[in-house]
């Protein structure tokens, strides 16, 4: 084609999709696969969003509520924030992108970790901006280091909390000191999509920065804990002055009719959200321990995955065990080729990696 594309837009490389199970299972020739590579809810949606959704399914012909005006006052009085301080997406992700499109022009610079979620830096390069990438010390974000990246042309900080893929976080004292320390004209962007899994003593509460001089927003989703991946509803929380900015950006019906519907339904049900906590967190520390019985090195995760040394090359792990019906993710896009990621499944998923692994492990002759 003949067609001039944006040379920022050219060099991008896209975002990394698994194929669907049922297309890889056609590939193989296999079946009864498990996932347990995408950081997803293993008990699934609650029944109250599924009730909700299918109770919804008739007004598929109206325009959604552009402003999500029942589940954003429901999540102002859970939060005890101002309704005003919500901004709702497509996913967390598209808040990332209207972050992105509100405050960085063409030029000014973004300072994120390496690793961290690929989505950040290619929606700066789609904007213009330029990446400035601090890489991870010992399995946590740099925030010394990210402080002497920051110049004049720094517009925003990505600061995923916990990191994915290392599960990592850093606690209030931490953050307190590196916030007082960056610029006021500088947006600091606190990712939590995993923030339901962290330990409560170890829990980083935004809402007390939300005033700061310098602007801080927190990122959330329903995809994790609340078990709604598939309806991409996720938000942001800032303060009002911010929040009206990216409405001006925002598209006008960017979350459906069913994900505002799944989403208020499922916070309502508290119940099943501590029941997929208690489930990941118990086949977290159970997987840890089987991890550490096998020799591979596991590092302690506040999220709901565990990133695993497995002594060997993680893309050809990765094929072995999908020939067997077992989807993990291999770390080679994120720089740590000799790792997988894993996310807990529910325990018969997690008995059969277990064994394929092993298994795997043995044939390759990987020393963890």
């Amino acid at each position: 084609m003949t067609i001039k594309v944006a040379h920022r837009i050219a060099e991008l490389v896209p975002y990394p999709p698994g194929k669907p199970i049922e297309e890889l299972e056609r590939e193989l020739g296999i079946s009864g696969s498990i996932k347990l590579a995408s950081n997803e809810n293993a008990l699934g949606p609650s029944p109250k969003a599924v009730a909700a959704i299918t109770a919804g399914l008739s007004r598929l012909h109206r325009y959604p509520d552009g402003s999500c005006y029942y589940l954003r006052q429901a999540l102002a009085v859970r939060l005890a924030v101002a309704p005003e301080c919500l901004v709702f997406g497509n996913g967390s992700s598209e808040i990332i992108g209207l972050l992105v499109a509100a405050f960085v022009e063409p030029g000014d610079e973004v300072i994120t970790s390496y690793p961290t979620f690929l989505v950040y830096q290619n929606v700066v390069r789609a904007q213009g901006g330029v990446n400035r990438v601090v890489p991870l010390t010992a399995m946590h974000h740099d925030l010394g280091a990210i402080l002497t990246t920051i110049n004049q042309r720094t517009r925003m900080i990505f600061l995923d909390n916990p990191n994915n893929p290392t599960g990592t976080v850093f606690n209030a004292a931490q953050f307190e000191n590196f916030l007082d320390q960056v610029p006021e004209q500088v947006v600091v962007v606190v990712d939590e999509a995993y923030v339901d899994f962290v330990a409560t003593d170890l829990r980083l509460d935004t809402r007390r920065y939300l005033d700061a001089p310098t602007p801080v927003v927190a990122l959330r989703t329903f995809s994790k804990a609340y078990g709604l991946a598939g309806l991409r509803v996720g938000y942001g929380l800032m303060n009002p002055e911010l929040a009206s900015h990216l409405q001006r950006v925002r598209q006008p019906f960017n979350v459906s009719v069913p994900a505002q519907m799944g989403a208020l339904a499922a916070l309502e049900d508290e119940g099943h959200c501590r029941l997929s906590l208690a489930i990941t967190n118990q086949e977290k520390t159970r997987l840890t321990g089987a991890m550490a019985e096998l020799g591979c090195q596991t590092f302690p995760s506040q999220a709901n995955f565990l990133l695993i040394d497995i002594g060997g090359e993680g893309q050809t792990l990765y094929e072995h065990l999908l020939r067997q019906g077992v989807i993990v993710r291999a770390m080679n896009a994120y720089g740590y080729p000799g790792y997988i990621r894993v996310t807990p499944g529910k325990p018969e998923e997690n008995d059969r990696f277990l064994g394929a692994l092993t298994h795997s492990l043995q044939e390759l002759g990987y020393g963890c």
